[in-house]
């Protein structure tokens, strides 16, 4: 690792590279397109087709499935995104090109026609495609091999994240509600319009990383290029894979947020708030509230233990977070035992579910990206987060599936199944957790504060 004092030209924000608040500001703009669409969407699609602002009809299940399939191809695309980055384009090409397809597809998805609403929503998954995986491996190059402040990057950034979710989810969720849900799909395009051109703007700070290493001038970029993985590297994609399960789970049962649960408070929620009927959409915005509030406090905890010398790994967090977000089930499943007793369930119930859904995913999404950054070979870098995304889209349409079984099980059933399972898995997987953390061969042995900035893009040493 090199010791030489950053230079001059690499500033610094509150501890942190001033290119990480480009790409906040890039991802925060791209997830108030994404999810205020999404929060819109299954409401959309189960909206009568007469009235002040009509909809397409579909039932429950219909839009459930369609649901689940289009979050599970988001997610998916990602894995040619990275391989695209990886091979042709680098990543912060990528990240441009992901972009530009992104304002294209959400813009269409504004016209008032089937064929543009099946035609943006192919766009917005190839714009994800390539922007989400390569985004997300660009802010680990920001940082030095063994620089404890990474997972607290990941974390800010994973703010920027849900800003754009909360701000997205009230007003984009309420603009489509109100007003007309094309209205909410186009104001979402605009939102993506300002994310590009605030990443367009910002490119003088990232010139270091997210280059494409096949067209480095560097001997070293050229020669880890074409070497074969060694057995350590090999070792540290197995550790990944593995995690990925726990991926698989937990956006499995958390992504009920879009589906079910959107649902949920929209039919069996009591939402009258001193006379006034808060919008179903805005439940959304709770667990990017909640992020907001406590992403710093979260990632701060986990450092602090780390430099105390007491276990804080990054699989053993993600393994918290599944355990954590579980648990937060069960206040879904007194939810349903309420409303199939009284006909009507306590908003409190959906806020006390998300709040526990958030501060697991604090434990284990942000801390996922930072871990693939770690143990990542460089040359498959944007390919593997690729893969996690990919993950993460598979546990979107399980996600869905469980939605859509809901109408013959009923929610006090899912709810209650989907809470059991998430603990269940997560205490099995951590009777293997120290066993699997060899594998990584120390690349967490070593992190600590440092105050120099990388000075090229840097995962995990073969």
């Amino acid at each position: 690792m090199s010791t030489a004092v950053k230079a001059a030209h690499q500033k610094e924000l509150f501890g942190h590279p001033i290119g990480l608040y480009v790409l906040f500001f890039t991802e925060m703009w791209e997830r108030f397109s994404y999810y205020g669409m999404r929060a819109i969407l299954v409401l959309y699609l189960t909206a009568k087709t007469v009235g002040d602002n009509p909809g397409l009809g579909w039932t429950s299940g219909e839009a459930l499935a369609l649901y689940g399939w289009y979050t599970m191809l988001v997610y998916v695309a990602s894995i040619p995104g990275g391989w695209i980055a990886d091979k042709i384009l680098g990543q912060k090409r990528s990240v441009l090109y992901g972009g530009i397809l992104l304002v294209a597809g959400h813009g269409i998805l504004a016209v008032e026609e089937m064929w543009a609403f099946y035609t943006g929503l192919v766009l917005i998954i190839l714009g994800v495609g390539m922007l989400k995986p390569n985004i997300s491996t660009m802010v680990g190059g920001l940082y030095r091999q063994g620089d404890i402040r990474r997972d607290k990057g990941f974390t800010i950034f994973y703010i920027g994240i849900n800003l754009g979710a909360f701000l997205s989810s009230l007003i984009v969720g309420y603009v489509g509600e109100v007003h007309g849900w094309h209205y909410g799909f186009g104001l979402a395009g605009i939102g993506m319009t300002l994310g590009l051109i605030q990443y367009l703007i910002g490119q003088k700070y990232l010139k270091h990383v997210g280059n494409f290493l096949g067209s480095s001038t560097s001997e070293k970029d050229k020669e880890a290029f074409k070497k074969p993985l060694t057995k350590t590297e090999k070792d540290r994609i197995v550790v990944l894979f593995i995690s990925f399960l726990l991926v698989i789970v937990f956006w499995g049962a958390f992504e009920q947020a879009g589906g079910l649960m959107n649902i949920y408070a929209k039919e069996k929620t009591n939402r009258m708030l001193m006379g006034w009927e808060v919008p179903a959409s805005w439940f959304q915005s709770l667990n990017a509230m909640f992020i907001i509030f406590l992403g710093t406090a979260v990632a701060g905890y986990w450092a602090r233990r780390k430099l105390a010398g007491r276990l804080s790994t990054g699989l053993f967090k993600m393994i918290i977070g599944l355990i954590i977000m579980g648990a937060g089930f069960f206040f879904m499943t007194a939810a349903a035992s309420e409303f199939n007793n009284s006909g009507s369930s306590a908003m409190y119930w959906l806020v006390l579910a998300y709040l526990f859904h958030t501060v697991g995913e604090l434990c284990i999404s942000p801390v996922a990206l930072s871990y693939i950054t770690k143990l990542a070979p460089a040359k498959y870098a944007a390919f593997m987060m690729g893969i996690y995304f990919a993950m993460t889209g598979f546990g979107n349409k399980v996600a869905g599936l469980l939605g859509e079984s809901a109408e013959k099980l009923g929610e006090f059933t899912i709810f209650t199944g989907i809470a059991v399972f998430c603990v269940a898995f997560g205490l099995l997987v951590m009777l293997f957790r120290k066993k699997l953390e060899v594998l990584t061969h120390g690349a967490e042995d070593n992190e600590r504060t440092m105050n120099e900035e990388a000075e090229g893009f840097e995962l995990a040493d073969g």
